[in-house]
């Protein structure tokens, strides 16, 4: 069976058809939420997808169903599409239940995404709360990786605990740049 479904998602030209991929990576964030790093198992696949900061894809959990995520991972990163999830419904409480180098299904992105084109030249203050951080850490990295074409790059991320925080490792990191104004509450 599992032959048949990687066919029947490569060959998928649908636009409503997703695309087989892997989860590569899981790392828990908090009791509730993951961020999954997922890989395109087609390498045409792979390449051709592009996103930009702001936008989503349809998550598949096979066998169960499909739920909008939006994207977390910068399109200056490409290669894995980054999801942070949180578990709250029957397909992202099945997500949670899988493991590395489980197969899912993605397919997008879609969404307009931010306009960053007429961003650029100009002071990008960024202010998120808990899983608000998720949509914006695309477009923090997305600057940060282009950090010549924007003036002042703000980050405003606040969470009702400090156990909420997501992505603190990196949050840890952000702190120190001398190119970011990252203010933690």
């Amino acid at each position: 069976m599992l032959r048949d479904q990687r066919l029947a998602y490569r060959l998928a030209e649908n636009p409503y058809q997703p695309h087989l991929a892997r989860i590569v990576a899981i790392k828990p964030q908090d009791r509730e939420h993951k961020l999954f790093q997922i890989r395109f198992e087609d390498r045409a696949t792979a390449e051709s997808f592009r996103s930009k900061p702001g936008q989503f894809v349809e998550l598949s959990v096979i066998g169960t169903g499909e739920c909008p995520i939006s994207i977390s991972s910068p399109p200056t990163r490409p290669g894995i599409v980054e999801l942070c999830v949180r578990r709250a419904g029957r397909v992202t409480g099945a997500l949670f239940k899988k493991s590395t180098n489980s197969l899912v299904g993605l397919r997008g992105p879609y969404g307009n995404g931010y306009p960053v084109e007429r961003m650029e030249g100009n002071d990008l203050l960024l202010v998120a709360g808990g899983l608000g951080m998720a949509p914006l850490r695309s477009l923090l990295w997305y600057a940060l990786d282009n950090r010549a074409a924007f003036r002042r790059v703000i980050l405003l991320y606040g969470c009702r605990e400090p156990g909420e925080v997501l992505f603190r490792d990196e949050m840890a990191g952000l702190v120190t740049r001398a190119d970011l104004e990252c203010h933690l509450t």
